[in-house]
C-alpha cells in the first residue's frame, strides 16, 4: 500500500485511507461509473476530508454521489455515514435492514461501541457521530441489485461477523466489497509468502456456523478481488478462503475451555496465530508478530467469549 492516502485498483474503484489509528488499518472506497459515485464504507467523520481531497482531484462535486453504503454498522465501516450525508446532499443511504435504525437514532449504537472501548477512546476513534435522516435510507433487501448509472451491484446478507452485514458484489470488476466477512490483512500482514487473512470475531454477534456459510457465499461467486476495509485489494484465491475458515473453526475449539476468560482466548488465539505465521517467513520475532495482532485479538477474544457464554445460556 502506497504512503499517499488513496490508490487506483482500476474499474472506477479507489482506495482511501480512513485515517484510523494508524495509515490503512481502515480503508474504504469510492466507485465511479458515468459520471456517478458510490461510497463503500465510510470509515469515522474524520475520514470525510480525504475523500474531498480524492474527489477534488478528480473534478468531483458532491451532487456527483448517488450512494453511501456502510456494509454495517460497527463504527469503523459507518461511523462517517451521518457526516457523508450531510456533505452529499444527493446521497441515499444503502443499509442492511437490521442496521438502519442504529444510523437514524445511534445511541445504542454509540452506548454499545463505549462500553467495549470506553469514553475516552471511544471519542478519540469516531468523535462524534452525526445521525441519517430516515427519508434519505434505503434498507437493502438480501439479493437486490442496485444500479449505479448502469453498473450492476449486488447485494449479499452476510452474517457471521455481524446480523446487520451485508456484502456488494460488483459485476464490472468481478469483485466483493466484503466489509469484515473476508477478514483482515492489512498492508504488515502481506509477506513474501502470502498474505496472513485473520477473521474479525468482534463482540458482539460473532457465530461461526454462519461466518463460514458468508465465506462460502463469497467464494461460489468466483471473484477475482477482495476489497477489504481491512485493508486495500487482495485477490481473491481458495487457499486464502480455506486459511480464514479454518481459523473460524479453531477458534471456539481453542476458547471452549477459557469461557469467561477473555484474556486466556486471547492468549491461545495468539499462540496459535504464531503457529500459523510461522509458515509465512514473515522475517519477524514473535514480540513483533504479537504487536502486531495484539488490537484484532483483543476485540476477537471477546467476540468469542461472549459467543460462548450465549452458547452455554442456550445449553442450560
Amino acid at each position: 500500500m502506497p504512503d499517499e492516502i488513496s490508490q487506483d485498483l482500476g474499474s472506477g474503484i479507489t482506495c482511501i485511507d480512513a485515517g484510523y489509528i494508524q495509515p490503512w488499518m481502515v480503508s474504504f472506497y469510492l466507485l465511479e461509473h458515468g459520471g456517478e459515485c458510490a461510497i463503500i464504507d465510510t470509515g469515522t467523520a474524520r475520514s470525510l476530508p480525504n475523500l474531498e481531497r480524492v474527489m477534488a482531484a478528480r473534478g468531483l462535486g458532491p451532487d456527483s454521489v448517488r450512494y453511501v453504503a456502510p456494509t454495517h454498522v460497527h463504527l469503523d465501516h459507518a461511523g462517517g455515514a451521518g457526516a457523508m450525508m450531510q456533505r452529499f446532499p444527493a446521497a441515499q443511504l444503502l443499509i442492511h435492514p437490521r442496521g438502519a435504525g442504529h444510523l437514524v437514532e445511534p445511541d445504542r449504537l454509540v452506548a454499545s461501541t463505549r462500553s467495549v472501548y470506553g469514553e475516552q477512546r471511544f471519542r478519540e476513534l469516531y468523535g462524534d457521530i452525526t445521525p441519517v435522516q430516515a427519508d434519505r435510507v434505503v434498507e437493502v433487501e438480501d439479493g437486490r441489485v442496485i444500479s449505479l448509472a448502469g453498473r450492476d451491484l449486488e447485494f449479499r446478507h452476510t452474517r457471521g461477523h455481524a446480523d446487520h452485514h451485508f456484502c456488494i458484489w460488483d459485476r464490472t470488476s468481478c469483485g466483493w466489497f466484503s466489509g469484515d466477512m473476508f477478514g483482515i490483512c492489512y498492508p504488515w500482514f502481506r509477506f513474501d509468502r502470502g498474505d496472513f487473512v485473520l477473521p474479525a470475531t468482534a463482540p458482539n454477534q460473532f457465530d461461526p456456523r454462519a461466518f463460514e456459510q458468508s465465506v462460502e457465499l463469497l467464494a461460489s461467486y468466483q471473484p477475482r478481488s477482495i476489497y477489504l476495509t481491512h485493508s486495500g485489494a487482495l485477490a481473491f484465491s481458495a487457499e486464502r478462503a480455506q486459511l480464514l475458515l479454518r481459523q473460524v473453526r479453531e477458534y471456539p475449539v481453542l476458547a471452549c475451555e477459557h469461557c469467561g476468560d477473555p484474556s486466556a482466548i486471547e492468549q491461545k488465539m495468539g499462540e496459535y496465530s504464531l503457529d500459523i505465521l510461522a509458515g509465512f517467513n514473515t522475517g519477524l520475532g514473535d514480540v513483533e508478530l504479537m504487536e502486531m495482532l495484539a488490537f484484532d485479538l483483543d476485540l476477537n477474544a471477546r467476540g468469542v467469549d461472549l459467543w460462548l457464554q450465549r452458547q452455554a445460556g442456550e445449553n442450560t
